[in-house]
């Protein structure tokens, strides 16, 4: 009779039994499905998604066509002209690297390009393995499986991970997770050589983690935390005294390696959340060792005590001096969600927007039951103590709680909640069908409510992915690439990829593009042209600058655009035919495009809002349809105003109106500030429905003001 542990084969000293072929059953699973979920864009078309991927194909590229000793000296001329940009100095470097040498060992004679729409898709399920890892290390193999099943269809992980999504996330979780996993194993393991080894490479593995996202700063937060309470927690002192320093030393020496995050991190709070920690571990024991052992826990809290208010002392005369380097205002939002900015840059950025209530529940759904159960059996001293040891215990909770309380700050973090909550779920979930597993009734087994309780379960885990109907996480995660839609919610065209073909095969080599920024990466990788501005956002006073340009006055903005040494100005209109059969076809601006970003544009350049749109904050006013630069490049004018539930027309803007225009090109000669030379295939469509409008216009350099 065959039972979990009946031998199928033995290799060595390796006895590979029928448990083993269950996990790896269930990971080959979890891997599937997570692929096959992050795959969905692909039937829209094989593209990568979103904007930074296309800048880091490029970087990407020039490592595998110049080697990596060039992609260390590259500056990029295509990029700010005509300051330039240092490309190592300024990305993700280990994400590059590591997609240039997988794509050399695995590429095969698929494209790059191909190869990098892959790569997220492929390491993000590639991670359901290492989650199963670590989570295994906490709370055992069932609670590591579920870990799995539940990383492989998590919305936050998927939504930035998914095919096409060549951004810094996948493989930044990836790598921090190995980090954390070798770190936590070597803590754990009673082998000191093993341990020196996973200690080692775990903070090598933690600096790619970092060198590839700086997101990874938050996995740092967690291991700090730990640091401070092991000193209390463990008694081999001795092992800790050498261990704990080596891996923050490794992983600060190669962190501080890379140019980024290189020594700015090191040395300032990044570093110093590592540092500190450690000099106080290393500090308590020295405590501990010279006091009474009545003495030892007094003195030891009183040490403690004294370095957080040295600590907050330190934090509060740097906040006045700025002594030590500060990380960017998103890093610091996530340690105090209560910070506010008034760069509107930074609120101009969706995935900078704070997460709600209702955000998160779409995220997580019933997890966030499961993980409330997980919290309270780990703190069940009875129910845990068979399941998650003593240490183990500890980090979990302080990774999970600070994974949630990080995310709170705004949408992009969610993946920590995700993982958090991932923890404590699994861990729920384990302890849930050890126990039921366990039941009987009057002393027989009743597999009847075992059966039940898997349907319940498997029902509970597929829940999300089909309810509600028309909001699921299937839904979410099947969307077209970026590069299709222009980030709004239109159905997918070839508009962007029609416009970047004519711009690569109709404009000078050297031509300089201006845009604003959403749109910097895709003219540089797919045009092959010179950009203004672009998605790094690397100097704020060129995009206010554009900003300006766009509103200013057509004679100012061609004079900004000459200094700008501008040869061609992009815009992007999300439009909506609303009729077929009359003779003058009628129009409804704003979509997402240029027409909706005026709000923005007034508050980074600092203009008065008002001046520009009607109090609706969408309606553009008589002046920017007739004074800006902006207004005058737009091919509408504006006929009416019409109400939708009274069906009322008038000639002037009322409040609940909506504009109605009909096309009407402007600048078209050879007299006037700019040209209109390319629109996009959709601006001719003579069908109704959604239109997405690229225009590429040319600077007039003989203009006569």
């Amino acid at each position: 009779m065959l039972n979990s542990q009946t031998s199928l084969f033995q290799i060595s000293s390796f006895n590979f039994k029928l448990n083993h072929l269950f996990v790896i059953g269930i990971l080959v699973l979890a891997f599937s499905v997570s692929f096959l979920i992050r795959s969905q864009p692909a039937e829209y078309g094989f593209e990568l998604n979103e904007f930074d991927p296309f800048f880091n194909f490029r970087a990407t590229e020039y490592i595998v066509e110049n080697g990596f000793s060039e992609y260390f000296q590259w500056h990029d001329d295509k990029s700010w002209y005509p300051t330039g940009r240092d490309v190592s100095a300024t990305s993700q470097i280990m994400l590059h690297s590591t997609a240039a040498i997988t794509y050399q060992i695995f590429g095969g004679n698929s494209s790059l390009y191909d190869f990098t729409i892959l790569f997220p898709a492929v390491i993000g399920s590639l991670t359901v393995v290492v989650i199963f890892a670590l989570v295994r290390l906490f709370a055992g193999t069932i609670a590591g499986l579920f870990a799995s099943l539940l990383f492989a269809v998590s919305l936050p992980i998927i939504l930035r991970g998914s095919i096409g999504w060549f951004k810094s996330e996948p493989l930044g979780i990836f790598y921090g997770l190995i980090g954390l996993y070798l770190f936590l194993s070597a803590i754990k393991s009673e082998n000191k050589k093993v341990a020196a080894l996973k200690i080692i490479f775990g903070g090598i593995v933690m600096a790619f983690g970092l060198a590839s996202w700086g997101g990874n700063q938050f996995f740092i937060i967690p291991i700090g935390l730990f640091i401070l309470v092991l000193p209390f927690l463990r008694k081999d002192h001795k092992f800790l005294l050498w261990s704990v320093p080596l891996f923050a030393g490794i992983f600060l020496l190669i962190s501080g390696s890379f140019e980024r995050p290189g020594l700015n991190f090191v040395f300032g709070l990044g570093g110093l959340s590592l540092i500190i920690p450690t000099v106080f571990l290393v500090s308590i024991i020295f405590v501990q060792k010279i006091s009474k052992d009545g003495n030892k826990i007094r003195n030891s809290l009183f040490f403690l005590i004294s370095i957080i208010v040295i600590g907050s002392f330190l934090i509060i005369i740097n906040d006045e001096s700025n002594l030590l380097p500060l990380p960017s205002f998103r890093y610091l939002n996530a340690i105090n969600p209560f910070l506010t900015t008034t760069d509107p840059l930074v609120d101009s950025v969706a995935e900078h927007m704070t997460t709600s209530i209702q955000l998160s529940f779409l995220f997580h759904s019933v997890w966030m039951i499961f993980a409330g159960i997980g919290i309270w059996f780990i703190l069940s001293k009875k129910i845990s103590q068979s399941f998650v040891k003593n240490d183990m215990k500890v980090f979990v909770l302080i990774i999970g709680i600070s994974g949630m309380y990080i995310s709170s700050s705004f949408i992009r973090l969610e993946v920590f909640a995700s993982i958090s909550l991932i923890i404590f779920s699994s861990i729920a979930l384990s302890i849930l069908s050890k126990n039921i597993f366990k039941i009987t009734f009057y002393g027989k087994k009743n597999n009847l409510f075992k059966i039940l309780y898997v349907i319940i379960i498997s029902f509970l885990f597929i829940l999300p992915l089909i309810f509600p109907e028309n909001n699921t996480w299937i839904n979410h995660t099947d969307i077209p690439p970026t590069i299709f839609t222009g980030a709004t919610s239109n159905p997918p065209t070839n508009d962007w990829l029609d416009t970047l073909e004519w711009i690569k095969l109709n404009t000078p080599e050297n031509a300089v593009i201006a845009s604003w920024w959403d749109y910097g990466y895709w003219i540089q990788t797919m045009a092959d042209r010179t950009a203004l501005v672009d998605n790094s956002t690397l100097i704020d006073t060129r995009i206010k600058n554009m900003a300006k340009m766009l509103l200013s006055t057509p004679v100012d903005s061609w004079n900004m655009l000459k200094e700008m040494n501008a040869d061609y100005v992009l815009i992007f209109l999300s439009a909506q035919k609303i009729n077929d059969n009359l003779e003058e076809k009628l129009y409804i601006l704003g979509g997402g495009g240029d027409e909706s970003k005026v709000l923005w544009f007034a508050r980074i350049a600092e203009l008065p809002a008002e001046k520009y749109l009607k109090p609706d904050g969408l309606t553009g006013t008589n002046y920017f349809h007739e004074q800006t630069m902006l207004g005058k490049m737009i091919p509408f004018t504006t006929v009416v105003y019409y109400e939708p539930n009274t069906q009322e027309n008038s000639a002037i803007y009322k409040p609940g109106f909506i504009e109605i225009v009909i096309k009407n090109i402007e600048y078209d000669s050879d007299n006037d500030p700019l040209k209109l030379v390319y629109t996009s295939p959709s601006f001719m469509n003579e069908k109704g429905g959604p239109m997405q409008v690229v225009l590429v216009y040319e600077v007039n350099k003989n203009y006569i003001p």
